[in-house]
């Protein structure tokens, strides 16, 4: 059995996971959007030089997480916050809301919320699902451009110091569908093996820090993730 009942589980989710309910995995399809590199939409220099451009990229994921729905990895996930009150903790690098929607609660989303926008100048983040294809969004208190609250490529991810302080609480760190190249996510696995934390991956291919990793078990979540789940009843 991976998990015992007496656990304190960190979980991180990736790319790989969404993927799996349909959403486009960048990194893994050339890289481009509309004929556009990904970096050229989601970078600061990128709405600096064309706000318009990177609103019509986020409005677009947006229509697609939208559409898309929980599937069976998600879901056992939050079947195994149910079952493990108070030692669940999860973290994931994706800013669709897939996660929400099945049913998790103790979650934190390190490089932002598809669903929230935020101010330039006021900086506090607010629930936003609209779509912005030509006129942008500005804030109502001060009028400056509102952007995604999304953690672009070249800013620093969402409260790191709470990320750490829950790995150092864990006992086991379950690692689902990241390629292992996306940093600070992929180094936990090192962080959690100086501090003797049993680590596990779980995904249809093994990542670039594998070796890293306890125990690698391969396979799509949709079909491992209810499997660790059930083993826990």
């Amino acid at each position: 059995m991976p998990f015992s009942a007496t656990d304190r589980l960190f979980v991180l989710t990736g790319a790989g996971i969404s993927a799996e309910s349909g959403l486009a995995t960048f990194r893994g399809s050339g890289g481009l959007w509309n004929g556009h590199r990904v970096e050229d939409v989601a970078t600061p220099e990128a709405w600096h030089a064309d706000p318009t451009l990177v609103w019509r990229f986020y409005s677009m994921r947006r229509r697609d997480a939208l559409a898309a729905q929980p599937n069976a990895g998600h879901l056992a996930l939050a079947e195994l916050e149910r079952q493990m009150p108070g030692r669940f903790y999860l973290c994931t690098q994706n800013v669709d809301d897939l996660h929400e929607r099945a049913g998790s609660h103790h979650i934190h989303h390190m490089h932002g919320s598809l669903f929230q926008s935020r101010c330039t100048r006021c900086n506090a983040p607010f629930p936003d699902a609209a779509t912005y294809e030509t006129t942008l969004p500005t804030c109502k208190v001060c009028g400056h451009p509102v952007r995604p609250h999304i953690v672009w490529f070249g800013e620093i991810p969402l409260a790191l110091e709470e990320i750490y302080a829950e790995l150092a609480r864990a006992t086991a760190l379950l690692v689902v569908g990241t390629s292992g190249s996306v940093y600070p996510a992929a180094g936990l696995v090192h962080i959690a093996n100086q501090r003797g934390i049993r680590t596990i991956y779980a995904g249809p291919e093994a990542p670039l820090n594998a070796e890293a990793f306890d125990e690698i078990l391969l396979g799509p979540a949709t079909e491992v993730l209810p499997t660790l789940a059930a083993s826990l009843k």
